[in-house]
């Protein structure tokens, strides 16, 4: 597909086959998305990819720690800590649009985490990444990070491939770092689930609302 058929078809997907990834198409992917511009090309960008067994243990540890509700631990704080406009409005819309797909009723709190304990399943992925930074590297680094994972999403559909970027997965450190052997001086700053997606799943329905150009852009231009 083209590379604007590429950016208009990505979307989060939350449920997939169990279908393996091809060891070779997943390098291809990462390989590709090592072009992903970094200032004075640093590079800054270090993964874990994690399949078959590994990533059946690291589901079990994460899953648990979730059922246990032992409280999130990230290592920064990826949400604004006070949420204002317009931003609160749109995250209630695509949660409850999620919920609404994946039949969680308002009010419903079990439910509620049920669904976000998929997020430690890796939505069912047969790939599980998880991407780390050296904790002494600043702002412009993290900016170069979200270049390279927009890269990996990309060239993933460009393989019929889909993915989800999952903050959630950097919940529990101490788990990531045990079944991962991650160094204490380098941040988990996220997970992201890649497989092929499930057409059966309902929560793969949603296609998130973007604002229209007009609204967002200031036009400088005479």
């Amino acid at each position: 597909m083209s590379a604007a058929e590429a950016i208009a078809s990505r979307r989060s997907i939350r449920g997939f086959l169990p279908r393996p990834v091809p060891r070779e198409t997943l390098e291809a992917i990462l390989a590709l998305a090592a072009r992903a511009p970094s200032g004075s090309n640093i590079q800054p960008w270090k993964l874990h990819a994690v399949t078959s067994a590994p990533l059946a243990r690291l589901k079990a540890a994460l899953g648990a720690a979730h059922a246990a509700g032992e409280p999130a631990q990230r290592e920064y704080e990826y949400y604004p800590t006070r949420w204002r406009e317009p931003y609160l409005a749109r995250r209630r819309q695509v949660g409850w649009q999620l919920y609404e797909l994946a039949g969680v009723a308002r009010g419903d709190r079990e439910g509620g985490l049920r669904q976000q304990g998929r997020n430690f399943d890796f939505f069912g992925a047969p790939v599980g990444l998880v991407f780390t930074i050296d904790d002494d590297l600043e702002q412009g680094s993290w900016l170069d990070y979200g270049m390279f994972l927009q890269t990996i999403m990309i060239a993933a559909r460009a393989e019929g491939l889909d993915t989800c970027p999952q903050a959630a997965i950097a919940s529990y450190p101490a788990i990531l770092r045990r079944e991962l052997g991650i160094p204490a001086q380098e941040t988990i700053v996220c997970g992201m689930a890649l497989g092929w997606a499930d057409p059966a799943e309902p929560a793969n329905r949603l296609v998130s609302a973007r604002e229209a150009v007009m609204d967002f852009v200031t036009f400088h231009d005479g």
